[in-house]
């Protein structure tokens, strides 16, 4: 005879703790809002997941009081973003003048910005964590989403809530259930992630290395390089068939400095693929539910924006959306002003992905001949007046949320 299923009843039940679930589980707990955060993993510890913690993020621990104690967990910085293009090395981003506390990125491993996050919501009684709760399904009732169904180790649970937040993804199930159409935009690559010992002399800013036919960006971890390698879409199996040390000898050519350590790549289990999608949903939210973060756009790895512009989502979802919770059920025109309010800033941030996608990515995994920076691009990033543009653009957004 099947379990009968637990059942819970929450203001809202936010599905999915990562970056922008967690965010805004803990900023709807301080703001006296019942909140269960629903995460299917049993912990956070994965590996090659989002971790570049921008200015606009930052800030938002500022206001919350917990920067010091934030940039107290392990993570390195970087003050520029810095290219070497047919070994020829450019600076193309300063964020030393942002009108900003913190002038720099922060490189964090998403576990420990997780686990803070959580570790402090918790110290909240109006918040609760779930792990190994898997949604499987949603509640609807007279053409409103009341609640999921969920899995757990412990047996089949209900939960209703008079809100339900979808952050759970590019790959949401929620928004699936929920049949939201999604606008594909598209992306010509996917990407390698893999880690490779850091030696001392290595070089020690963010490095964006392109050749012909290669893209490799490598993020200072102290101990180790956390590579991304970009391969055009579909390609991985043509890879493997090449075979793993050709693989190595492509890394070997786009950053010879790595080529003494590049044995301890050893498989190809050492090297994860992230299957690249560029989407948003064309309506965020229906009757009961709302799509925050990935679920609501899927960004693609350029510039490193996906969790900030998460975190984002979930500051103007806690604004506009918590004074309501205290209250009951959010209405779809509450819901509406949320997508207003964040729709903007998540298009021109796609715009500019594709255009680099377009106009860079694409011509340089094409390319069989040797690269070199263009005329303008190199006396643009001799100018430091320049280099302030794209910093702010990666660094602080188009619309910065501030927490209320």
């Amino acid at each position: 005879m099947p379990q009968a299923p637990e059942t819970l009843h929450v203001r809202c039940c936010i599905v999915g703790g990562g970056p922008a679930g967690m965010m805004l589980g803990f900023l709807l707990a301080l703001q006296d809002v019942e909140v269960l955060v629903l995460e299917k993993h049993a912990d956070f510890l994965r590996d090659f997941r989002g971790d570049t913690i921008h200015p606009s993020t930052l800030e938002v621990m500022h206001e919350l009081g917990l920067l010091d104690e934030f940039l107290a967990r392990p993570h390195q910085r970087t003050q520029t973003v810095s290219l070497v293009v047919g070994g020829v090395p450019l600076t193309l981003g300063d964020f030393s003048h942002l009108p900003t506390r913190c002038k720099f990125i922060a490189f964090m491993p998403q576990w420990e910005f997780l686990d803070f996050l959580a570790d402090h919501a918790n110290e909240y009684p109006h918040f609760k964590l779930r792990m190994q709760a898997e949604v499987t399904d949603l509640i609807e009732e007279q053409g409103r989403v009341t609640g999921v169904r969920v899995s757990t180790p412990e047996g089949p649970l209900e939960v209703r809530a008079d809100l339900l937040v979808a952050a759970d993804g590019r790959r949401s199930v929620v928004r699936e259930k929920a049949g939201l159409e999604v606008l594909d935009i598209g992306a010509p690559m996917d990407v390698l992630w893999m880690r490779v010992s850091k030696h001392p002399g290595d070089p020690s800013q963010l490095l964006g290395r392109i050749e012909a036919g290669q893209m490799l960006v490598m993020i200072d971890r102290g101990d180790y390089w956390q590579c991304a390698y970009l391969i055009s879409k579909g390609s991985l199996e043509r890879l493997r068939q090449e075979g793993l040390p050709a693989f190595r000898a492509k890394l070997a050519r786009v950053a010879p400095f790595l080529a003494d350590r590049l044995e301890e790549l050893q498989s190809w289990d050492d090297i994860k693929l992230l299957t690249v999608a560029v989407d948003r949903l064309k309506q965020w939210y229906k009757p009961g539910l709302l799509c925050i973060g990935d679920a609501a756009h899927a960004m693609s790895p350029a510039g490193g924006v996906g969790i900030n512009l998460a975190i984002q989502d979930a500051v103007a979802t806690a604004n506009i959306l918590g004074p309501h919770l205290k209250r009951g059920a959010v209405e779809p025109e509450q819901l509406a002003l949320v997508q207003s309010r964040r729709e903007w800033p998540t298009r021109m941030t796609q715009r500019l992905q594709v255009l680099l996608q377009n106009r860079l990515i694409t011509p340089v995994l094409n390319s069989k001949a040797p690269v070199s920076p263009p005329w303008l691009v190199r006396r643009l990033a001799q100018w430091p007046l320049f280099r302030r543009i794209p910093a702010r653009i990666v660094g602080i957004g188009f619309r910065p949320e501030h927490v209320r």
